[in-house]
């Protein structure tokens, strides 16, 4: 039996298909299954058994015995809300006590962190635990995010550990079963419609003199990579510790923005807007996944070009409004 949290969102639900495919069936999915815009996200995908996130941490001790992987994806992910009492008891304690059950009965655990730990990129993109204390994240998200990570490096130090774990830092993904995530989808889902609607897009100016506008960049990763490597890890259960979740490789903005037209097969028209306000000084203008360490720990698949990516999404899933 797999326990996977956050099985109706945009990445959850994914895995939730890669684990199908690869002939898992014994599924346990756990989300607030209330919101019913996420329903086509699980309801044609196997599974044994629904439970509501808040019932999760009762049922996972009631269960323990038959539980042979916890995959931790649910999360508040917005970064635009800055009450950091929801993210204290969605992002923080929710999964203090995933994983504290899961070291009590041995259960090995994967949890989602984020690139947004970062903060401005001042101390770089190394998935080193021990600059993890020091680093500042730009929003409540963030911070919520990387005091999760240092309490579990705290766990780990003082033996309070599941028998296999990983975090994964997950750069910023896209693809499909992201259609119910609003204003907090990719870039990618905005521009098709967009484009669709006004045959342009627009991007955001750059607020710096050393970047120009539409050349800020981001380690951009699909959705199915991201899949593809939290699968090896259950499947192999080697060398716990927090990664890096990019490809290793920033693109711009305009890149991204060029290959949109490209997959729609319509001419380019980029056009550029001011920076919200509130979003400046909260900004990153440069992410970049240093992937070493999940290299050397065996994971040696190529990941998807931004282009490939970019074009498989929109083709197969965005103009067909197909679910992954």
């Amino acid at each position: 039996m797999i326990v996977l949290t956050g099985a109706a969102g945009f990445i959850g639900s994914c895995m939730l298909s890669r684990l199908n495919q690869e002939g898992y069936r014994d599924i346990v999915i756990v989300d607030d299954f209330t919101k019913t815009e996420k329903i086509s996200n699980y309801n044609s995908k196997i599974f044994t058994k629904k439970v509501d996130r808040k019932l999760l941490i009762p049922w996972l001790k009631k269960n323990q015995r038959w539980i042979q992987f916890v995959i931790h994806i649910g999360a508040r992910t917005d970064t635009m809300e800055y009450n950091p009492d929801i993210f204290d008891e969605l992002n923080l304690n929710y999964s203090k006590s995933v994983w504290n059950v899961c070291a009590e009965f041995g259960i090995p655990l994967i949890y989602a962190s984020s690139a947004a730990t970062y903060g401005d990129g001042s101390l770089g993109y190394d998935d080193n635990h021990e600059i993890i204390p020091k680093l500042k994240p730009l929003n409540a998200y963030g911070v919520s995010k990387n005091q999760f990570d240092i309490w579990a490096l705290q766990q780990v130090e003082n033996g309070n550990q599941p028998g296999f774990w990983a975090g994964f830092k997950f750069f910023n993904v896209y693809g499909p079963n992201e259609y119910h995530k609003g204003r907090m989808a990719s870039v990618i889902m905005h521009a098709h419609k967009q484009i669709r609607e006004h045959k342009y897009m627009t991007l955001f100016r750059s607020h710096r003199n050393d970047y120009k506008d539409g050349e800020q960049r981001r380690d951009f990763i699909y959705v199915k990579d991201v899949c593809d490597v939290l699968l090896h890890f259950m499947e192999t259960r080697k060398h716990s510790g927090i990664y890096n979740l990019g490809t290793g490789q920033s693109r711009t903005f305009y890149d991204l923005a060029k290959a949109c037209f490209s997959a729609m097969n319509l001419p380019e028209d980029i056009r550029f807007v001011d920076t919200p306000q509130e979003l400046r000084d909260k900004y990153q203008y440069f992410t970049e996944a240093n992937m070493q360490k999940l290299r050397n720990a065996g994971y040696d698949k190529a990941f998807t070009e931004l282009e490939t990516g970019v074009n498989d999404y929109i083709q197969e899933y965005l103009d067909t409004q197909a679910r992954y």
